[in-house]
């Protein structure tokens, strides 16, 4: 199946040497690093934000568990919803540049107004818009980096990404942690800050990243005539369409996506999956209530995640292309489901933060980048955007829904019992997911002999030299 798929042809533009096989071109697409920039940039402003957010919304605001189980399954909601019409809008006009930098702009515009609320209701409008803009670009971007990289390297490409974009997620915390120690109005200095920092990656994005609809050139050069399995593709989800000026993209063809077998069984385990994911949010809280850590260490937390999911993202990209992105991803979830019974049952061991960090840090690198790659292998490239985002969209909304009823049971249960719940769910669906992503045993595809035909001589008995 395709998370099982670890072959791939080689691209036609590699070259090969002798007794060596091909020699291929950089392995990673210019348009994946700057890309890769742009989004670490603008991850170090929003995890300075992200980082002392819970803290400031319970500790400062007197917000419940629940209410902060609202606002953070809004969060990640309004971002799944917009998703998918920021893919949708990227095919459509085919600018996927277009979108993504209004969505990176829209982020950056809210960034300040942070400033000027104080209460519940002003941070929900802001963070909602800030999350519209997160929703607006993430398809756009994730097709960019597909479209720009041969299908045998979508691992590694994705791969590289998530680790440039996990190294704003190491830094941001950081920038935050430093920013509450050294100033008087803390968290108003960091809003300040994170907000000068989003505009310098809307910048970047302008500069540097390739303008056009597939963000930079194919592995394989245009011919006019699509490739084959792209063809065979597109006739699936779209009807055809002239090759020199492609028709633009309708709502009817991107809803036709699902119905691709593989796409929808993607996306069933994606969202299966994100209902029993427990937001990092919670996580935190959780081992803060569980080890007894400061509050004043509490933005740093996020640090030890970052710092694991930077150093494995690449190799856990390039595993997946080996060995097949099912096996990888489920591996994924088996460590998260480590970390669950870490704070569930475990001693209060020194060590204790560190695991469960790490375990936290090894579910991202084996999921986040690996999982946009298996789309991205499902989807013909003029509807990739709206591929990514159908499957961004289910995981986002059911970790919206997670995070609405772990609020819930950990205010009428307790920390523990609510922890406990997840743990099994995620087992269960852990379970399902393995079967239905299995993959399908090749068919024999050989013509039946015909039960007529006589079958030929196999040899002249003459003809055959007897044995000395």
């Amino acid at each position: 199946m395709y998370l099982a798929d670890r072959s791939a042809p080689a691209s036609e533009g590699a070259k090969t040497a002798p007794d060596r096989g091909p020699v291929r071109g950089p392995a990673v697409a210019s348009t994946v690093l700057a890309l890769g920039t742009v989004s670490m940039i603008t991850d170090i402003s929003s995890e300075m934000v992200t980082a002392v957010l819970p803290l400031y919304l319970i500790a400062g605001l007197g917000l419940s568990p629940l209410g902060f189980g609202a606002l953070d399954g809004v969060y990640n909601g309004v971002s799944a919803l917009v998703q998918l019409t920021g893919g949708h809008l990227a095919d459509r006009v085919r600018n996927h540049k277009l979108i993504a930098g209004v969505g990176y702009g829209l982020s950056a515009l809210c960034k300040p107004l942070l400033l000027f609320a104080h209460s519940l209701g002003p941070i929900s409008v802001i963070l909602t818009l800030e999350r519209t803009g997160k929703g607006l670009r993430t398809a756009p971007r994730d097709a960019l980096i597909s479209l720009s990289t041969p299908p045998e390297l979508q691992g590694r490409a994705f791969g590289v990404h998530r680790a440039m974009d996990t190294t704003g997620a190491l830094l941001g915390p950081l920038a935050a942690f430093f920013i509450l120690s050294l100033t008087v109005d803390g968290y108003d200095a960091v809003f300040g800050v994170s907000a000068c920092v989003a505009v310098l990656g809307v910048v970047v994005l302008m500069l540097f990243v390739p303008s056009g609809g597939d963000g930079g050139p194919r592995p394989a050069p245009s011919t006019g005539v699509p490739a084959t399995a792209t063809a065979t593709a597109a006739a699936t989800a779209t009807p055809a369409r002239d090759a020199d000026r492609p028709a633009p993209v309708r709502l009817r063809d991107a809803l036709g996506l699902l119905r691709l077998p593989r796409l929808r069984n993607l996306a069933v385990c994606a969202v299966l999956l994100g209902l029993t994911t427990v937001s990092d949010a919670f996580v935190y809280l959780l081992l803060q209530r569980r080890t007894g850590i400061g509050d004043q260490w509490f933005p740093l937390l996020p640090l030890g995640t970052a710092a694991v999911f930077l150093l494995l993202a690449v190799p856990a990209g390039a595993l997946a292309d080996r060995i097949g992105r099912r096996t990888v991803f489920l591996t994924g979830h088996a460590l998260l489901l480590a970390g669950y019974g870490l704070l569930l049952w475990a001693p209060a061991w020194p060590a204790l933060p560190y695991l469960v960090l790490a375990l936290h840090g090894m579910f991202y690198a084996a999921t986040d980048g690996v999982l946009p790659a298996a789309v991205a292998a499902t989807v013909p490239d003029e509807l990739r955007a709206t591929g990514m985002a159908l499957v961004g969209t289910g995981q986002a909304l059911a970790r919206f829904g997670c995070s609405l009823a772990f609020g819930a049971a950990w205010t009428l249960w307790g920390t523990g019992p609510a922890l406990a719940a997840a743990a099994t769910g995620l087992l269960c669906c852990a379970a399902v997911a393995g079967v239905v992503l299995r993959p399908t045993p090749p068919q024999d595809t050989r013509p039946e002999p015909n039960p007529k035909s006589k079958p030929k001589s196999k040899s002249n008995p003459k003809s055959v030299r007897p044995p000395r």
